[in-house]
């Protein structure tokens, strides 16, 4: 290679696009002239943090897998290791009319004992005889590659609505019926690693883990992002945060963005961005990337005075509500019974209230009528009358993106079809989760050097 640096455009500012410019940065050193490009005039993407209730309350994801190791290895190498904290309530709760903890011994919603199901009260007598049917009925094909269809198969209806979907759905913003098995890698490993699903949960169980599951800053998440920034200029990135990118073009051995050359492009960006990004230059990749379907949410957080709640929702991290009780609220969490740092000075509690998923669009509601349902519905489902002094509502449109069955093939097809100096990366191809998107967004990065000639390995610290 010549003796000038090889420049890498990187296209959003997610925590996608951040981990790629840092980790092409760090690892590319002065062989690399690396610049991040977002037209919305701040880092972190769907990762957002502000002020409320005088604390820091993160409007977004408010945690990360501790044991998926790519963002807890990042938030250490950002030097947030010891601003790193965790849930004080871990148990959780599902509505059915009434709040029911969850069973103990749930992976993703698998049981893995029917007798700590049936005493969890989620099932009927009749649902918990079905999910123990699973332990004498064949192996099926999953050539559906669809979730629902799986647990339906394995462990009954009820099963499938009360905890399965009720789970899944709630990360995904999905309806499970459409969504790929094999895209859930945990569930997918259930399925394929044996006959019956609650023997491979009980074989696959690892109950000697120990320590807290979810990791945040006690700042807020919004920290994590902006440290990777920081670490990322440091390391020699630049940025250019209110510059929306109109055109990429490959060609010649590189890639124009607006016009101006560099050697590669990694696009961290929604797919329905990258389509219209590719649409010259890479029309079969960006018909892949424009079929990718999205779900929107939208998040009111709210402050309530403290002895609002009932003596049921104490030690309680939040409650799922199953599609089949839902009329708008998804899922809420009690956070200043989840986070100690969320506990606001007067007293209050701080909940945060997710509406709208896959087939439920809450889009054509004004603020006033989601903060209506939002107060009338949990009002109902924990039997006391909820009476805010303080609202916050934020909304995530098209934010989820839905992996229908196949995705993995529509993904392989993209990614043949994208120029040699093009890598997409990001939450609509390889995983929805902080650590799924850091993951990726660092694949992209090591994938770009290597195509350079650049050679980006450094060793990596384990975490605990």
């Amino acid at each position: 290679m010549s003796g000038s640096p090889s420049r890498i455009a990187v296209i959003g500012a997610g925590i996608t696009g951040l981990s790629a410019a840092h980790e092409a940065a760090v690892a590319g050193g002065d062989r690399v002239e690396v610049t991040l490009f977002d037209g919305s005039g701040r880092a972190g993407g769907l990762i957002k943090t502000s002020t409320f209730a005088g604390l820091r309350v993160d409007e977004g994801a408010d945690a990360f897998l501790r044991r998926v190791p790519e963002a807890l290895t990042l938030a250490r190498s950002v030097g947030l290791d010891e601003r790193l904290t965790s849930p004080t309530a871990g148990s959780a709760a599902v509505w059915v009319d009434g709040l029911r903890r969850l069973p103990e011994g749930l992976v993703l919603g698998v049981p893995t004992s029917t007798i700590s199901l049936a005493r969890s009260r989620l099932v009927s007598p009749v649902g918990a005889a079905r999910a123990l049917a699973d332990l004498v009925l064949p192996r099926r094909a999953l050539d559906h590659d669809s979730i629902g269809a799986w647990v339906r198969g394995r462990l009954g209806e009820e099963v499938h609505d009360r905890l399965t979907d009720a789970l899944v759905g709630s990360i995904y913003a999905a309806d499970t019926d459409r969504f790929s098995l094999a895209a859930v890698p945990q569930l997918d490993a259930l399925a394929r690693g044996g006959r019956s699903a609650i023997l491979t949960a009980l074989r696959q169980r690892r109950p000697s883990d120990s320590g807290p599951v979810f990791a945040a800053p006690s700042d807020g998440m919004g920290s994590l992002a902006d440290a990777v920034l920081t670490a990322a200029v440091a390391a020699g990135a630049m940025t250019r945060l209110e510059a929306p990118v109109e055109a990429v073009e490959a060609g010649g051995g590189g890639v124009l963005i607006d016009g101006e050359r560099f050697e590669a492009a990694i696009l961290a960006t929604p797919a329905r961005v990258s389509a219209r990004l590719l649409a010259s230059s890479a029309p079969a990749a960006a018909a892949g990337l424009g079929s990718i379907e999205t779900a929107g949410v939208v998040m009111v957080t709210l402050a309530i005075p403290g002895d609002s709640l009932p003596e049921a929702c104490s030690g309680l991290s939040g409650y799922l509500v199953p599609k089949s009780r839902q009329q708008r609220v998804t899922a809420v969490s009690f956070a200043s019974n989840k986070w100690s740092h969320l506990r606001p000075a007067d007293g209050s509690q701080i909940l945060r209230v997710s509406l709208g998923r896959d087939g439920m669009d809450v889009s054509d509601l004004d603020d006033g009528e989601v903060v209506d349902s939002v107060v009338s519905e949990v009002s109902d489902h924990l039997g006391a009358q909820l009476a805010p002094n303080e609202v916050r509502v934020t909304r995530w449109p098209s934010s989820f993106p839905q992996y229908r069955p196949h995705h993995g093939a529509l993904v392989a097809t993209i990614e043949r079809s994208l120029p040699a100096t093009i890598v997409a990366a990001g939450a609509s191809l390889h995983g929805i989760g902080v650590p799924a998107c850091v993951g990726s967004g660092r694949r992209a990065a090591q994938s770009v050097l290597s195509r350079l000639g650049i050679d980006g390995h450094r060793p990596e610290p384990v975490p605990d």
